[in-house]
């Protein structure tokens, strides 16, 4: 049976004789979950239903039983088995976990019974090979023993093999805080004819895990006590790669089906003369079947979780996708001799191995290969440079032969050079390094970044646990139906929290330092959520105009809407059970509608000019503008960028009606050119958002190709009802802002126009500059005019054109600079041609006016073609420059009677400059010196001749 039937097979069994419903796996990548990397497990895509945030219009609220085979990721965070991965054969970043659930639908019977029937009757596993665990309770936890999964299990195995364990072993827990329970695992020994028992959770290769079943019954509470829950859930987890390898009767996961194509085609693009071996340790001295595994391994997880929208980078995820390719490309480079570019040539083989199942990884191979080939490129410049950095770095050590941990970190986190890198490089000149150091800085990093990430999941926890407690005080959802309304409405308080309690009432001394949350019968305001910044407004007490409570803020959580913000000064209590009137601030509310309406229509647009292959990578919209990145592997030219603009202008400019309209999701999913994020869970109904085209009638022949020329998406935002509201649209910024990723910035209404006025007026101030006719006059509007560039914010197109006019003015410049030199240059050759006479009869000294501004280079030219003709003669001369309002005075004194006499030349410059209000420096035989009193330049020049005179009569 190979890893596709042994995937189907599984779900088949729960989807036929189970009636579970099918799921698709969500993203490797979660989006939507802050306190997640990447997706660890089967549930985290159902962690809405256990957490009780589930949208009750969602498809998951109606899910009572579930079955899927999800992509996972454990390379970061609590679970994290990267530095695992290679060094044994079970380890992996990258598995796919089978999973059934019940969702307050069957509990341990079933799971226990399905679960021993298809290991031992469907997938036909030796039963005398099976051994499973149960919950033996704790006392010190007030945690009974689990005797029902016990004595289900006797049903089937016999005592020996049904092990109790503790805590650590068998009881599930999300987080700190949430769902729970006791677990039930099943292991299977690899080896016939022993007693595996001894073997169960001692880490052992031979004897391993392959499915849990966790039962959720309890819910952590803030105070750590466990709460029974009123509905009871079943979570289970099987990898899949472990129960093919016991299937296929192979050794390991990675001699396996799911492995022995990538390991061949890594032996291909490698060109390495051995096949993979699977040796371990002391078996495989040169490492060579470890980089094998490394690669296979680390290829799976970047090709899954680039397909799914991540790319690497230097924080977060990115951080830890990068640590895996490059550690991926150096175990190639290290151990297979393998050459630059290899790692790329291997996202085929995943494609074709896993796109069956997973068909969005055939959805854009040259993006993934873009991707990971410049990040291939990138660290081998990285490679580079570190071996740079390491060399100054033992240069530095001043004899000692052990390398700080502190530079060690800084290689790995400056430049990305892997810590066992740098220690292999430092035994080969026999030098140690510090990693007791290094790890404590690692890690007081990682602390730092933990508590960043707890930051993140606070406003989770808080919903989770608000919705936890309205849910058990069966307060109904609140009533968001006229959130797409502009008018008030009349609600009633349903409940008051505060500081993580809920209190029948509150009063300004309760608000003095904390937010309130209100959660109300009916809202009209829009909760952030889908990209959309939330509403703000105010709450008052019927019957009372007066302010009683300052919206600031608008969360939804679980069907659940959560009013943020604080009580009026002009109110003294507000209560549950209070009548109130809602007002949202509309007059904000406007520009972002008009923001998302545009939003779709760029949406349209770029797929329009680019290709329909574009995908949203993300939004967000607010009152000052709307913000959209989408998968793009080069920079957006200007032109393309023009025609963008201009689509979208053309879809205002016709004044289409905006259609909304709630949809059964099923038949929306039908609609030809319909435009929805990858991997977004949509509620069902779900609406849908038409620019131009009655969705009645799209819906009358959803399939209609002619439906790719409308802009058609899924959308739970406020929009305008007529693209002419937007009244124009303008691209300010388009950047990269990750590997395959742009991010366009637009602004639209007032905003928009603002910007096109501000077009025009900097296109003039451009222009006009192209008329100034003086170099000096020049360049100090171009100063001028770079500033302005990048304090203002203008269109895309606007900026590429001032630039071309800023070149054409830097060209400008530079002729009237060549002009000028050129000009001064002549005088230069005048001014001598006229001491021509005076220079035959050899005068000790020369103190003159020049008319060569502050060109010192000249001047000093000038100056070496008067000593030309007469060598023995001192020179001063004087430049005045109007423009800057300064004179500038070189001095060169030749060796002859008067340098005898004690003439130096920085002296001669001090005593004229001090005259100019000035000062200067240089040598007895050259000097140089500035002065700004131009209206004493006669003084000037007659102290410096009287100057030498005195000197020359001693």
């Amino acid at each position: 049976m190979d890893c596709n039937k042994v995937r189907q097979t599984f779900i088949d069994f729960f989807k036929d004789k189970c009636n579970h419903t099918f799921v698709p796996s969500s993203s490797c990548i979660p989006h939507e979950d802050p306190t997640l990397l990447f997706a660890n497990a089967g549930m985290n895509q159902f962690k809405p239903i256990f957490l009780g945030q589930v949208n009750p219009k969602s498809e998951q609220a109606k899910l009572e039983r579930a079955v899927n085979s999800q992509k996972c990721i454990r390379a970061g965070g609590k679970h994290n088995d990267l530095d695992d991965v290679g060094k044994d054969t079970y380890h992996h970043t990258f598995f796919e976990m089978l999973g059934n659930w019940s969702f307050s639908n069957y509990f341990k019977k079933e799971a226990i019974t399905w679960a021993w029937e298809l290991l031992t009757e469907v997938y036909k596993l030796d039963k005398e090979r099976l051994y499973v665990t149960y919950f033996r309770g704790d006392p010190s936890k007030n945690l009974e023993e689990d005797t029902e999964a016990k004595n289900l299990w006797l049903q089937f195995l016999p005592a020996e093999r049904v092990l109790p364990f503790g805590m650590k072993e068998n009881f599930w827990e999300m987080g700190d805080q949430g769902p729970c329970g006791p677990c039930s695992e099943i292991h299977y020994d690899k080896i016939p004819g022993r007693n595996g028992a001894p073997f169960v959770n001692a880490d052992d290769p031979t004897l391993i895990e392959i499915w849990n079943l966790v039962f959720i019954q309890f819910n952590r509470e803030a105070d750590k006590s466990l709460r029974p829950l009123p509905n009871k859930h079943v979570d289970t987890g099987m990898g899949l790669e472990r129960l093919t390898s016991i299937i296929q009767k192979v050794p390991t996961n990675y001699d396996t089906d799911i492995f022995a194509p990538i390991f061949k085609a890594i032996q291909e693009v490698t060109g390495y003369p051995h096949a993979y071996g699977g040796k371990v340790g002391k078996d495989d001295p040169d490492q060579v079947d470890m980089a094998y595994r490394v690669i296979g391994d680390h290829i799976r997880t970047l090709t899954f979780s680039i397909s799914d929208g991540a790319v690497p980078d230097v924080d977060g995820r990115g951080q830890v996708l990068r640590r895996i390719l490059r550690r991926a490309v150096r175990y190639g480079k290290q151990k297979l001799n393998a050459p630059s570019g290899f790692f790329t040539k291997l996202v085929d083989v995943v494609i074709d191995n896993f796109g069956g199942f997973y068909p969005e990884l055939r959805r854009k191979p040259d993006h993934i290969k873009f991707v990971l080939q410049r990040e291939e490129e990138i660290f081998n410049k990285t490679l580079e440079r570190g071996i740079i950095e390491f060399e100054k770095i033992v240069k530095n050590l001043n004899g000692s032969t052990v390398i700080p941990g502190q530079s060690a970190h800084y290689l790995s986190s400056r430049y990305g050079f892997p810590i066992d890198l740098t220690t292999l490089m430092a035994a080969e000149k026999s030098l140690t390094v510090d990693t007791a150091e290094c790890e404590r800085i690692a890690e007081k990093e990682a602390e730092y970044n933990r508590q960043r990430q707890k930051q993140k999941k606070s406003s989770m926890v808080l919903g989770a646990e608000a919705v936890s407690i309205l849910n058990g005080k069966k307060i109904p959802h609140t009533d968001d139906s006229h959130k797409y309304e502009q008018k008030e409405i009349k609600s009633t308080v349903r409940a008051i929290w505060n500081n993580s309690t809920f209190l029948e009432s509150i009063t300004k001394k309760d608000n003095e330092k904390d937010l309130i949350g209100l959660v109300l019968e009916a809202t009209n305001f829009y909760p952030e959520q889908g990209g959309q910044i939330f509403d703000i407004g105010k709450i008052s007490l019927e019957g009372n105009d007066k302010t009683a409570f300052e919206v600031t803020d608008c969360k939804e959580f679980g069907g659940f809407v959560i009013h943020i913000g604080y009580i009026s000064y002009e109110c003294e209590k507000i209560s549950v059970g209070d009548s109130v009137d809602l007002t949202v601030d509309y007059t904000r509310r406007a520009p972002i509608m008009s923001n998302h309406t545009s939003t779709h229509m760029l949406n349209y647009a770029i797929k329009s000019v680019l290709g329909e292959f574009i995908e949203q990578r993300g939004s967000l919209v607010d009152e000052s503008r709307l913000r959209f990145d989408f998968s793009h592997n080069k920079q957006v030219t200007v032109q393309e960028l023009a025609k963008i603009e201009e689509i979208v202008n053309n879809l205002i400019r016709q004044q289409l009606t905006v259609y909304a309209k709630e949809v059964p999701l099923e038949g929306a999913k039908k609609i030809n050119g319909l435009r929805a994020v990858f991997g977004e869970k949509y509620p069902d109904p779900v609406r849908v958002i038409s620019i131009g085209k009655d969705i009645d009638e799209i819906l009358k022949n959803p399939e209609n190709p002619e439906w790719h020329k409308y802009s058609i998406e899924f959308c739970g935002g406020t929009h305008l009802t007529n693209t002419k509201q937007a009244e124009a649209f303008t691209i300010v910024t388009e950047e990269g802002v990750a590997a395959g990723i742009r991010r366009i910035v637009a602004v639209t209404g007032t905003d928009a126009n603002d910007v096109y006025e501000r077009n025009q007026s900097m296109t003039k101030k451009f222009n006009d500059a192209l008329t100034i006719n003086n170099g000096t006059d020049l360049n100090s509007e171009i100063k001028t005019l770079k500033e302005s560039l990048t304090s203002n914010i203008i269109s895309t197109t606007t900026k590429d054109q001032l630039n071309q006019t800023l070149n054409n003015l830097e060209q400008l410049s530079k002729k009237f600079a060549k002009d000028l030199v050129l000009n001064q240059t002549k005088e230069s050759d005048s001014f001598v041609e006229s001491l021509t006479k005076t220079l035959e009869s050899k005068p000790q000294y020369l103190v003159e006016k020049v008319n060569l501004a502050s060109n010192t280079t000249l001047i000093t030219e000038t100056i070496k073609k008067i000593q030309a003709i007469s060598p023995l003669t001192s020179v001063m001369l004087l430049s005045p420059d109007e423009e800057k309002s300064k004179v500038t005075i070189l001095t060169n004194v030749s060796k002859s009677e008067l340098a005898q006499k004690g003439l130096k030349a920085n002296e001669w410059a001090k005593v004229v400059v001090e005259l100019l209000g000035g000062k200067g420096g240089g040598r007895p035989d050259v000097a140089q010196a500035v002065g700004s009193k131009l209206e004493l330049l006669d003084q000037a020049l007659q102290l410096g001749k009287s100057y030498v005179e005195n000197i020359s009569k001693q």
